[in-house]
């Protein structure tokens, strides 16, 4: 997999938020993009996945010597962040089996296995709507990085997580990370993207 950015600039009304983003991302790397509150890293993830589209410049995607229309990347891609909705009326359980249909789990892994990941066994049954904030976290981050994908976009993925939950997310990002691109958005906490490679900083 390989995404180019070609001038990416996005502005709301009149105002730009950024302008003229350049850059490359390969299969096998982590890459972080780093900046302030309200500089546009979620935004220009949002664009990187799909989701928004840029005011200029182009987008492409590309996997081995096939171009992957952008209406056609959602099926290549996954995607956290800490305000991306769960269903709350589902358990644990029913959540990621209703996910399972949709888009499988790497490597084989059951929804058994996903639940053991999460560290959240003993909850399985439990509707998420009365998890703590770290443990909804915790199944966002689990969904993206344990689902099928060549892409794993993450924004700010250690909001609402303890010092032991970050471990877990370091370690789980080390174990399935090696073969797809990996982006992280950050507003520079280091333990969130210190093993990327390479950075954006959108405030330059």
């Amino acid at each position: 997999m390989h995404i180019t950015l070609n001038k990416i600039s996005r502005k709301f009304n009149y105002e730009w938020i950024f302008r003229d983003v350049n850059f490359e991302f390969e299969q096998g790397n982590a890459y972080a993009i780093l900046g302030s509150n309200g500089s546009g890293k979620s935004t220009l993830l949002q664009i990187i996945s799909g989701h928004l589209h840029p005011s200029e410049g182009t987008i492409n995607y590309n996997k081995g010597k096939d171009s992957i229309p952008v209406e056609d990347f959602f099926r290549h891609v996954t995607y956290s962040g800490p305000y991306l909705e769960l269903i709350e009326e589902f358990t644990l359980e029913e959540m990621l089996t209703f996910h399972h249909h949709f888009r499988k789990f790497r490597n084989g892994l059951s929804v058994n296995d996903v639940i053991d990941i999460t560290g959240l066994t003993r909850n399985r049954n439990k509707p998420i709507k009365y998890f703590s904030s770290g443990m909804k976290q915790r199944v966002r981050l689990a969904i993206a990085l344990l689902s099928e994908s060549d892409v794993v976009l993450l924004d700010e993925p250690a909001a609402n997580l303890d010092r032991k939950a970050i471990e877990w997310y370091r370690g789980l990002v080390a174990d399935h990370s090696r073969d797809r691109i990996l982006i992280v958005c950050s507003n520079s906490q280091s333990d969130e993207h210190d093993f990327c490679t390479q950075s954006i900083v959108i405030d330059d």
